[in-house]
This record gives structure tokens, C-alpha cells and sequence, in this order.
């Protein structure tokens, strides 16, 4: 008999309903992004092996895809973030050029267990030589592509739109730059830049309600947040750190969370938690969550909901923590049963279900 799942976890959240982890047969290492290229079948990435892997969740089998994506990377760089429509797939990455990195994006073909026509539609310009702060989490929506940029360390380069680090692009599916980007309006702002601002943006996600694209960014010492994707604004980074300060305990800046002129996160989190993957929840699994965002911590490992409220989010409520580590990303399958990922050595893909 061939059985789906290695074991279950049973447990009770703080809103008093009854929740099993299930962990499925198919062995990780650093994983860091999913997409579902159709119903049943999900692709996987992991940052440092720099593989990809396909898991069929029907069958409960597994396999390695060839791909040839020049991944070079080390500390937070490597095999980021994957989405797909069909068999066309995009790939977020950490790529090198004499000796310096910066995140790039490949768009390829799923053919059989292969990524082929492979070509490069974006890199993050200038290529730097610090190994942190990729950024690198993408979104479909219509006919463009969006991709969160971080700002490499860098600081006040988030706020030059002249280059694209630290920032959030948006470019047509083929990598040209939208007509209606905010560089028509100012010639200031590079082609591609959507958003400019933020630091070490690691989620994003559709809300159902507005169809407007969030994102979760990290902050330094404080100031985690989520917030809208908005044509043409700036969070502030590092002019502001969200209430936040510098590792060192120095403020940053003039010590403000916010400026008139920037863009006010909706939800922020003192201290930091690590923010990492992000999904608006739509399904019938979990009701109660409809259009409530999830939220997946790396340093407090744990999922939680931001339920809403009305234009924006309510108290934070924890689902788990401390069941399979730092979690990395989140999907949801046509069912509505949400699939996990951990930044974590030796993992698994993770089923949460009532």
C-alpha cells in the first residue's frame, strides 16, 4: 500500500478549532519559492542546491527538473522565487558578473522534466558585491510581472528610482517595460520601477478585495511590514526604518516611522519577526480566513492571519509556532488546503488542513 503522507500533528490554535500539519513525502533542502503549474502539481526551488523540484500531489511522487539558469549566489543569494502560467515559468535568482551579484529573472518552458528557451528579461542594475538582501519574491498580474528588488545593504540607494535596487518592478511578461510605468510621468525613474523604497521585500501577494498586489518587507531592528504596491510611491527606505532602528541601536534617519510624502505601510511589526512569505487566503478549507492574509515569520517560526479590517488589517493571530521551523512560502491549492515551505536543512513540503 502506498502511503501519502510520512505522519500528521495535531494540534489546537488560539481560536479554540482543531488543526493538523501534515508532512508529505517529498525531502527539502533550503527551499524558498512554489507555484502550481496546474491542480495537483507544484514546482519547487531550493535557494542553495539550486535545484528545482516538481511534486505531484495526487501521487505523492517527486523529480528533479533540468534546467540551465546560471544560479551563482552565496549567504542570502541563490535559487529564489518561481511562478508560472501553463508551462511558461519564471525564475527569481541571484546571478554574477565579474565577481559582483544582483537579482535577475529567466523566463523558460516547462518541456517533460525540463526548463528549456531559456532567456535573461531582467537584471537588477548595478550588480553589487554584498551577498544579502535579494529580495526576489514575483507575482502575475493581467498581462505583467511584478518582482520585489532589495537593496542589497545598500541603504539610501532605495531611494535613487534612477536604478532599480530597492525597489518593486513591474515589466510585461517578455521583461519590456509597461507604457504606463512611472518613468512616462518622470524621466527620474528608470523604465521597470514600479515602487522605490523598501529593503528586503521577501513576499507578495494578490488581495481578492482591491487587486491590489502587497508586499511584506523587512525591516532592521523593527519594523517588518505589509503593504500595497502603489504606481509611483516610496516607503522610505532608508530615510525612515518603519520604527525600526539600525542594528547598532542607532536611529535611522530622523528617528521617524513615517514622512508626509511616503507611503504608510498598513500593518508593522516592533520588534521584527522576520517577515517571509505572504498569501491572501480565498478557499473553502479555511472560511473564516477569506481574504484574511497569511503571514509566515523566519525568526519567530510561525504562521499567523492578518484578518481584515476595513481598509486594512486587524490584531495578528498566530495559527502555530515552532512546528517546522522558519517559515519561507505559502500556497494555497483549488481546494483551499494551505501548503508550506521552512528555510530549513533536511525539510519537507508541509499540508496544513482542519
Amino acid at each position: 500500500m502506498f502511503f501519502r503522507i510520512l505522519f500528521v500533528t495535531i494540534f489546537w490554535t488560539s481560536s479554540c478549532f482543531c488543526l493538523s500539519l501534515e508532512k508529505m513525502n517529498v525531502e527539502l533542502n533550503y527551499p524558498w519559492g512554489m507555484t502550481w503549474i496546474d491542480s495537483t502539481k507544484l514546482l519547487i526551488t531550493e535557494k542553495k542546491s539550486k535545484q528545482i523540484i516538481l511534486y505531484d500531489t495526487k501521487t505523492n511522487q517527486s523529480k528533479f527538473i533540468n534546467h540551465t539558469i546560471p544560479v551563482q549566489g552565496r549567504e542570502q543569494g541563490g535559487l529564489l522565487d518561481i511562478i508560472s502560467e501553463g508551462n511558461t515559468v519564471w525564475v527569481s535568482c541571484s546571478i554574477k558578473k565579474d565577481h559582483l551579484l544582483t537579482t535577475a529573472i529567466f523566463k523558460s518552458r516547462l518541456e517533460n522534466d525540463s526548463l528549456v528557451d531559456t532567456e535573461l528579461i531582467f537584471e537588477a542594475l548595478p550588480y553589487i558585491g554584498s551577498g544579502v538582501h535579494f529580495g526576489s519574491r514575483l507575482e502575475i498580474q493581467g498581462d505583467y510581472l511584478f518582482a520585489s528588488i532589495g537593496e542589497r545593504g545598500k541603504g539610501m540607494i532605495a531611494q535613487d528610482p534612477t536604478n532599480s535596487i530597492g525597489s518593486i518592478i513591474r515589466v510585461h511578461k517578455d521583461g519590456r517595460a509597461p507604457n504606463d510605468n512611472p518613468y512616462i510621468d518622470n524621466p527620474n525613474w528608470l523604465p521597470q520601477v514600479f515602487q522605490i523604497g523598501v529593503r528586503n521585500p521577501q513576499g507578495m501577494s494578490i488581495d481578492p478585495l482591491t487587486k491590489t498586489i502587497y508586499i511584506s518587507n523587512h525591516g532592521p531592528k523593527g519594523g517588518d511590514f505589509v503593504g500595497p504596491v502603489i504606481k509611483g510611491t516610496n516607503y522610505g527606505w532608508k530615510r525612515v526604518g518603519w520604527g525600526g532602528k539600525n542594528y547598532s541601536g542607532r536611529q535611522i534617519g530622523d528617528g521617524k516611522a513615517w514622512e508626509p510624502g511616503l507611503l504608510k505601510p498598513d500593518y508593522i511589526w516592533v520588534p521584527s519577526i522576520g517577515v517571509g512569505g505572504i498569501k491572501f487566503y480565498q478557499g473553502d478549507t479555511f472560511p473564516q480566513w477569506n481574504n484574511s492574509l497569511l503571514v509566515g515569520s523566519l525568526k519567530f517560526r510561525y504562521l499567523s492571519v492578518l484578518p481584515r479590517l476595513n481598509n486594512g488589517f486587524g490584531e495578528e493571530k498566530i495559527i502555530f509556532q515552532d512546528k517546522i521551523g522558519r517559515i519561507r512560502d505559502i500556497e494555497i491549492n483549488q481546494k483551499g488546503e494551505i501548503y508550506l515551505i521552512a528555510d530549513e536543512y533536511q525539510t519537507f513540503l508541509y499540508k496544513l488542513v482542519p
